[in-house]
């Protein structure tokens, strides 16, 4: 396998100027572990970890590498390697931690991303758009993978495919069904050699037996689905990057219940483009669209030229992201602040005659 298989290109390899000067040489992380990842690259697969000193230096999750990355490394052995460099992100998947007020990156370097839901009990149109605007975010294209449809009639499933078109417009929708084959033969063709996908959804929709019908073999584990929940038990526990014979490259990832938003005001905005385009007649230009005499954006909805369930999940997910940036913001503060105290004690101690601090 050449790293052109891995989806290296012609920006990677510009990236990667200097560092191959400095005499690294250059893998992608294909999985992640508790404290390792396995990459690969020209000289083969290696489990690598990262510097101490990217440890102690880094600020954030974000600063780690992620599944999907190009990374700078030294080879330490035959098998074991170090990663010394993170080279720039092209794209980037990332969501909240639940709880928390931290990001991580979901998978890096990615050209589309699925969104996969069931057609029985997971189906959610709220959930697509939370993904897309998360992907639009990280500059992703997105795309629905609408799976199981063998548990409902051909009816049942034009009439959710008339839901997705009336509610998000024209994004690509894969409509399939592992156990009668249905639809894997156009989700193939969508796959295109070099390009990398990331796999998204809830436990039990299907990610992973999709990928082993893909791959024509069981190299994910998968259990079956409870009858009484209608919720799998997804044994896949990190994310990993699989190979297809056509030469395309496919994330899977974990099972989430939900994924917070972070930063994402700019990648709502131009997912749902619509609203921000009614939102330039608005009488305010910091319309919150919720309350505001002039609002172009209740005009419409008033009207019934604006879907109710898109404008109520628009102002949920503006108000998350809102949230998660105040918060952020309040943090950056208080991190300066401590800084400038630092900087001030120790001129002092420096001043009472303690040269060690």
């Amino acid at each position: 396998m050449t790293i052109e298989d891995l989806g290296w290109d012609e920006n990677f390899r510009s990236a990667f100027g200097q560092s191959e000067a400095e005499g690294f040489d250059v893998a992608r992380v294909v999985a992640e572990f508790k404290g390792a990842y396995k990459v690969i690259g020209n000289g083969g697969e290696y489990l690598a970890k990262i510097t101490g000193k990217r440890i102690f230096s880094a600020e954030s999750r974000e600063d780690f590498p992620a599944v999907g990355d190009w990374v700078a490394i030294k080879k330490a052995d035959a098998e074991n390697a170090v990663i010394h460099k993170i080279l720039p992100r092209r794209t980037a998947m990332k969501r909240k931690y639940s709880g928390k007020n931290d990001v991580q990156i979901i998978a890096a370097n990615i050209d589309t991303a699925f969104a996969i839901e069931s057609v029985d009990r997971d189906f959610n149109l709220n959930r697509f758009e939370r993904y897309f605007a998360i992907a639009k975010d990280g500059g992703i294209r997105p795309a629905i993978i609408l799976n199981k449809t063998d548990l409902i009639s051909k009816e049942d499933l034009e009439e959710k495919l008339e839901q997705i078109k009336r509610r998000l417009g024209g994004i690509d929708v894969v409509a399939t069904s592992t156990r009668t084959n249905e639809g894997l033969e156009e989700l193939e063709k969508y796959l295109k050699k070099g390009k990398t996908y990331c796999f998204l959804g809830s436990s039990g929709v299907g990610k992973s037996s999709l990928i082993n019908k893909l791959l024509g073999e069981d190299a994910i584990k998968t259990k079956e689905i409870g009858e009484r929940s209608g919720r799998g038990t997804h044994t896949t526990t990190g994310r990993e990057i699989y190979f297809l014979k056509n030469g395309a490259i496919v994330i899977d990832n974990p099972g989430v219940r939900e994924v917070g938003m972070t930063d994402t005001s700019e990648g709502i905005d131009n997912f749902f483009d619509e609203i921000s385009e009614l939102s330039k007649n608005c009488k305010y230009a910091d319309c919150t669209h919720t309350n505001e005499p002039g609002c172009a954006v209740l005009e419409a909805l008033r009207s019934g030229n604006l879907d109710e369930g898109k404008y109520a999940n628009y102002v949920s997910l503006k108000k998350e992201a809102e949230h998660y940036e105040m918060t952020e913001l309040e943090k950056r503060t208080k991190g300066k602040q401590f800084g400038k105290f630092m900087k001030n004690t120790k001129k002092i101690f420096k001043k009472s005659g303690f040269k060690d601090f």
